[in-house]
């Protein structure tokens, strides 16, 4: 809970402006620090082979959006139901091809340049860059494939809850 806590801390401080020389040298790398900051979500990645497989795949999604989560990226995923209760959490279920080497490990970024209006237009391939602690940057593509028109707005409103309550209005 204190990394979820903290995770919070971090967005609620850049959203006021006080941005932390972390993410300042994080956004330094992909481009003007100081104009990315405000317009520049952030929150944590999971990154797993293969996730959603078992009988915890129907919390799991939940416990990683409490935890601050964004986005999964995988090679695939193994249930449909898993990547559904990702879209419906509002979380990103990126893909990476079969023959993609990913790793990263904490202190990395994954930074992927207007995905909110990307996943609007419904985009499909979106390039995106891992900046490393150590500030090496490397290119890497992300797929978000076969979104229906209800996955994308349920996205766009941040989940499932969200788009109902939109509906209801």
């Amino acid at each position: 809970m204190a990394r979820s806590k903290a995770v919070a801390a971090d967005e609620a401080a850049r959203r006021e402006g006080n941005v932390s020389d972390k993410i300042k040298f994080a956004l330094s790398k992909v481009g003007d620090a100081k104009a990315l900051a405000p317009v520049t979500q952030f929150g944590s990645c999971v990154f797993a082979n293969k996730p959603g497989d078992g009988s915890a795949r129907e919390q799991a999604a939940s416990c990683q959006k409490v935890l601050g989560g964004f986005a999964n990226i995988c090679y695939e995923f193994a249930t449909k139901r898993y990547r559904s209760n990702c879209i419906n959490w509002g979380i990103l279920p990126f893909t990476l091809d079969k023959d993609t080497e990913f790793s990263y490990t904490e202190g990395d970024f994954v930074y992927i340049p207007d995905v909110r209006s990307g996943i609007a237009s419904g985009k499909e391939v979106f390039e995106a860059k891992v900046i490393r602690a150590n500030g090496v940057t490397e290119d890497i593509t992300l797929y978000v494939k076969g979104l229906t028109e209800n996955e994308k707005e349920i996205i766009l409103r941040g989940c499932l809850m969200n788009y109902y309550a939109a509906q209801n209005k």
